[in-house]
């Protein structure tokens, strides 16, 4: 048997049981990997109830800093007795199995092309610790020190890491780094030379950080100078509000009297919470909210309100699968449409596409510039890979010198030297964007009703049909002003022939680029084109029309993008070929890269445990 042999590049996949406490442990790991200067990627594979069910969490480790998900397993690290035999099939040939040997394997455990390697971490456990709540914690670290062996990794990074963790409470740190040793030293006694695969200290990382996309987007928000957040907790975007909330303590907090100066609202509902947003916006705050695909639901009718009455308002779609409840903590790219055309009648927003943590804080930052100066709903669209998981990024940066875009706001001084008659509706610049006034801002003018009614310029009631449809075209001149505003397109030409390109948006961008420059060392050479929000822009329309062949990435099942670029962009359905992977896991590079061989009728092998979903 020929044994998958690398180092620092490998994915390795913990099987565990929700609520077993393992969640702890094998982040250590991947944070051990990281502070080794290796690029590492975890992915949390969690089920929506509390406890019992199936986890998985997998570890992709690639000096190279692909950091999408690849495909395949070179280690399984097998605890979950309900998924033991599921867990040693997924195992590449050549692989290896780590298993809790403290019972024995039953007979169908029989294959003979990887390495099974036997831990006896509940017997180790039983034996070293009497408290029965900690054993199941401790068996878990077991185990990572296990692989610390294993894997031969600096031991010494990973007691660092327990001590730092539990510096204030150095009591349990002692337990922790006793079960580390003991899946040392059991390893290093009965499984010498097994392993092929390890981790050895680089300088491929530098001043790079590991964060999760809720927490930078908080982190955002509190530099954009939001003061206000109307929420309602819902899987996976209540950490962004708890992200907000502990950076507005460090950095929003009065010192003389310790208060907190900013209003975080739960509220009974998410249309309540988009109402808190719109409120505080029109107030003069700024304002955001957070929420997943059913909120976005229920927001529905005041996203229409904010479009129309035209009031700021910063929206994240941390998007999750549906359809209704369908996989709370899985990951999926389907709210597309649903938020770009939300609400009845005509209505067109502002979407936002961020692929890490470094554009989830800045251009998360940047929408709140954007909702003031259109003066309409912006909507980030993370997903829960993003969201939830940790990804290596860029550090994060602000310019000190930044000033807030308010857009069009007019002070009381601005009022009293209008010549003419002013209108909230009223397009004085012809770009679409009307001025606007604050409460309070002048004792006798600039007041106007706020509706969402049909209205004229001056925000008086009306329903006279060509007033009406003025207002409407004004705002098509305002989302064509949108095209000059938004985020641009990240474009990559390797073939000047303009043959074959991609696109695709988001958490897709890594493992599609990994899938592009594994089919450049065949020597089929792709153009790429990563969008970044919408409405589209020129350039998006001539990189599509300028290529021969056209394949749109996406996970979701309904090609939503590809819709979206056809009516949008009156692209021909035949010049744009989906690729669409909707299971609810993170794409890998694998399947993107198998699917373009396929849809070139190239002829490609194909990983059988990656091939769900397809081209369309």
């Amino acid at each position: 048997m020929n044994k998958i042999e690398s180092v620092n590049d490998f994915v390795v996949r913990f099987a565990n049981v929700n609520g077993s406490g393992s969640a702890s442990a094998n982040n250590l790991f991947a944070k051990a990997v990281f502070r080794l200067g290796v690029p590492v990627s975890p992915k949390n594979i969690f089920p929506s109830n509390i406890q019992g069910l199936p986890t998985w969490y997998e570890v992709r480790v690639n000096e190279h800093g692909f950091l999408g998900r690849r495909g395949g397993l070179d280690m399984v690290v097998a605890v979950n007795g309900q998924t033991l035999f599921k867990d040693y099939q997924e195992v590449l040939p050549g692989g290896y199995f780590l298993y809790d040997s403290t019972k024995e394997l039953s007979k169908e455990f029989d294959r003979d092309d990887i390495t099974p390697i036997g831990i006896p971490l509940t017997r180790l456990c039983n034996d070293a610790f009497q408290n029965p709540k900690l054993r199941q914690l401790l068996k878990n670290i077991i185990y990572v020190g296990s692989l610390s062996f294993l894997l031969d990794m600096d031991f010494s990074i990973l007691t660092e890491s327990i001590e730092r963790q539990f510096k204030k409470k150095p009591k349990l740190a002692e337990p922790n780094i006793k079960a580390l040793d003991i899946g040392y030293q059991y390893a290093k006694e009965h499984h010498q030379g097994v392993c092929k695969l390890s981790v050895r200290k680089t300088d491929k990382l530098k001043d790079e950080i590991l964060m999760d996309g809720n927490s930078a987007f908080g982190l955002g928000a509190v530099y954009a100078g939001a003061t206000v957040t109307g929420w309602y907790p819902i899987t996976p975007s209540t950490s962004v509000i708890e992200a907000f909330t502990r950076y507005s303590k460090m950095f929003r907090t009065e010192e003389d009297t310790g208060r907190h100066k900013v209003a975080i609202i739960q509220a009974e509902d998410e249309l309540a919470a988009l109402g808190i947003v719109i409120g505080a916006t029109w107030n003069g705050a700024r304002a955001f909210t957070a929420t997943s695909g059913p909120g976005i639901s229920l927001m529905s009718e005041f996203l229409g309100l904010a479009y129309f009455a035209e009031i700021p308002a910063v929206l994240v779609n941390v998007q999750r699968t549906g359809p209704s409840t369908g996989m709370p903590t899985r990951t999926q790219q389907a709210d597309l449409l649903s938020c770009a055309y939300a609400s009845h009648g005509d209505t067109k927003h502002v979407l936002i596409f961020p692929c890490d943590p470094k554009e989830c804080f800045e251009l998360g930052a940047d929408a709140f510039d954007l909702a003031e100066r259109l003066q309409t709903p912006v909507i980030v669209m993370s997903d829960l890979d993003l969201g939830m998981n940790d990804h290596v990024s860029a550090p994060l940066h602000w310019d000190d010198n930044r000033k807030y875009d308010r857009g069009k706001v007019l002070s009381a001084e601005d009022l009293d030297n209008l010549k003419e008659k002013w209108g909230r509706y009223l397009d004085a610049d012809g770009d679409g964007i009307c001025y606007r006034t604050l409460p309070g801002t002048h004792p006798t003018k600039g007041a106007f009703v706020t509706r969402g009614t049909s209205h004229n310029e001056y925000a008086a009631y009306t329903e006279y049909s060509p007033i009406y449809r003025a207002g409407m075209e004004r705002l098509l001149v305002k989302w064509e002003t949108t095209r000059s505003l938004v985020p641009t397109p990240h474009i990559k030409i390797r073939d000047t022939d303009l043959g074959v390109g991609v696109v695709f948006f988001g958490t897709t961008t890594h493992a599609a680029y990994e899938a592009i420059s594994r089919l450049a060392k065949t020597g089929l050479k792709i153009n790429s084109m990563r969008i970044r929000s919408f409405p589209f822009q020129d350039e998006v329309i001539a990189f599509i029309n300028d290529h021969k062949t056209i394949f749109i990435i996406e996970q979701n099942r309904d090609a939503q993008l590809r819709t979206m670029l056809m009516t949008e962009c009156s692209i021909s359905p035949t010049k744009l070929q989906s690729i669409l992977h909707y299971e609810g896991l993170p794409i890998t590079a694998d399947f993107i890269t198998n699917n373009l061989l396929a849809g070139l009728e190239i002829q490609s092998q194909s990983s059988p445990q990656d091939s769900k979903g397809g081209i369309a």
